[in-house]
């Protein structure tokens, strides 16, 4: 492993494209797995582009609300809500009409079908049928425990990919525009499953694309 080249991030449900231009810029994804859940992050949350403009997916959890601290990894996910019907719904009502719903539906649909208990090993798995459809190389390993920071040169991003400030504010992703499947208003740093669906065998390409500080930056149009 390159120390350099190394991260260390939450995972996240079905993360927006900063998350994945990070993925796709360093060689080592270290996935925290023993940090305590936090609320209002993209751990268990995502946004995606309807025809009523964005719509931010959460998904519920049974410790969310409790007064101690859960272990990512122990945080379970709350079935009593109808949460993947209202989910699923949602995404095939903006996506169906794009031109690679068809063809990427099934491997999302499956995660959904198996009712994961844990939000990690949701997330996780979403992670991971993402990461093919989009053809990159598995570069993610757990922490072995928990670290409360780490020295140069691992980069520590947890909690910096925040939906409570904007990637302009963060040195990863330079946004480029694609054609979204609503509107002529361009909507960036949406969930992957925007890109994908709008975009498949492009949406490796436009996140290359979407690096800060690279020759392609904000370059291309598709």
């Amino acid at each position: 492993m390159s120390e350099n080249n190394t991260i260390v991030v939450e995972v996240q449900y079905l993360p927006g494209l900063e998350f994945w231009t990070c993925y796709e810029k360093f060689e080592t994804i270290v996935l925290e797995k023993h940090e305590h859940f936090q609320k209002q992050t993209f751990r268990n949350r995502c946004q995606i582009l309807t025809a009523q403009g964005l719509d931010t997916l959460i998904v519920p959890v049974l410790d969310g609300r409790s007064k101690h601290k859960t272990l990512i990894q122990d945080v379970k996910i709350d079935y009593h809500q109808p949460w993947v019907k209202r989910h699923w719904g949602a995404i095939e009502a903006a996506y169906r009409k794009t031109p690679f719903f068809e063809y990427f539906e099934e491997k999302f649909r499956k995660v959904y079908e198996g009712k994961p208990d844990f939000l990690y090993d949701l997330n996780l798995q979403m992670l991971t049928v993402c990461q093919e459809l989009l053809r990159m190389p598995d570069k993610c390993r757990d922490t072995e425990n928990y670290q409360r920071s780490y020295e140069s040169p691992i980069l520590d991003l947890r909690d910096r990919i925040s939906p409570k400030h904007g990637p302009e504010e963060r040195e990863f992703y330079q946004p480029v525009s694609y054609r979204q499947n609503f509107g002529e208003q361009f909507f960036p740093n949406l969930s992957i499953l925007d890109l994908l669906f709008c975009q498949g065998n492009k949406a490796r390409t436009i996140l290359k694309a979407s690096l800060k500080n690279t020759a392609t930056e904000n370059t291309l149009t598709v």
